[in-house]
């Protein structure tokens, strides 16, 4: 049996369909017998062309339509036509019929693209709507965020304070101890005796002492001598070790170095400003007054807003 269907050509979730006459048995996109017209409901024009002559040439054969292609070819009035014909009215009586037809479609479509553009504008308010609660709910969470910021900022001057209290009152308490032990310095040494003795064998002490330094300045000198050269090698060691230190550090930082300037360039080419950035108004009237190239990167992924996507695909289509 032969069969007018539609056959699926564009891409992914851009598709568009030709209208074509091909045998029941074949697959949806095999072999047909011939194309009479393309069909694209995506784009905002729901764009329709086709050969109305040999449409009603393989009607009259009969050639039957799918279920899509009937809808579309009743909304045509080419099954109307059909019927008149079957009926066997002349082609001015089929002609005016046809006329009258069409007038009342059209004011019919007038008030479906009202009612479609009041649509619209409902998704659209709904959309901004949306848009004003994400951006409220963001502003709710940052002041939550600063709150708590503050709080914290708050609980820490306090234990700094607490904490120069507690060193204050430990200064003063060992100030105090201090006096106290001076004091009793002074009762210790007021209570003393100054004997003529004690005088005496301090002088042949000092006399002693004096006789020991004068014979150990030559050796205290050969170990100074020593000390010193001891000390100048374990310099040059330090030196050497801090050396060997800092060249792996060195080579760390500057591969820490290079992720960054890569994340630099990255943010660079990143857009300014993206669709979820503005509302849905804005977002459109963006798009369709900057130029296609500049808009890269401008619609990202996860935009779920009808009315943007729609005026994306229109500004690829121009």
């Amino acid at each position: 049996m032969i069969k007018i269907r539609l056959q699926r050509k564009g891409r992914k979730k851009r598709p568009f369909y030709h209208i074509v006459v091909a045998d029941s048995r074949s697959p949806r996109d095999g072999r047909i017998i011939e194309k009479l017209g393309r069909f694209d409901n995506v784009s905002e024009s729901k764009e329709l062309t086709y050969d109305e002559e040999r449409v009603m040439h393989w009607l009259k054969i009969g050639a039957q339509p799918s279920d899509t292609v009937r809808s579309i070819f009743k909304k045509e009035g080419i099954l109307y036509k059909m019927h008149l014909m079957r009926w066997g009215k002349s082609d001015e009586e089929i002609e005016a019929a046809l006329e009258e037809w069409r007038q009342a479609r059209e004011e019919k479509s007038k008030e479906d693209d009202v009612s479609r553009k009041a649509k619209q504008q409902e998704i659209l308010k709904a959309e901004e709507k949306e848009y004003k609660k994400q951006l409220e709910e963001k502003a709710a969470a940052a002041a939550k965020e600063l709150e708590r910021k503050k709080a914290q900022e708050e609980a820490a001057k306090a234990e700094a304070e607490a904490e120069e209290k507690e060193a204050a009152e430990e200064e003063k308490a060992e100030a105090a101890e201090d006096t106290t032990e001076k004091e009793e310095e002074k009762e210790a040494a007021a209570e003393e005796p100054k004997a003529e003795e004690k005088e005496k064998a301090k002088a042949e002490e000092k006399e002693e002492a004096k006789a020991e330094e004068t014979e150990e300045v030559p050796a205290e000198e050969e170990a100074k001598a020593d000390d010193s050269e001891e000390e100048k090698a374990e310099a040059k060691e330090d030196a050497a070790e801090e050396e060997s230190k800092e060249e792996p550090a060195k080579a760390e930082e500057k591969k820490e170095a290079a992720p960054k300037k890569e994340e630099k360039k990255a943010e660079e080419k990143a857009p300014s400003q993206v669709s979820t950035d503005m509302n849905a108004t804005e977002a459109i009237d963006h798009i369709k007054n900057t130029p296609l190239d500049d808009l890269k990167g401008f619609v990202p992924e996860d935009e779920d807003r009808v009315t943007v996507q729609r005026a994306w695909d229109s500004k690829q289509e121009e």
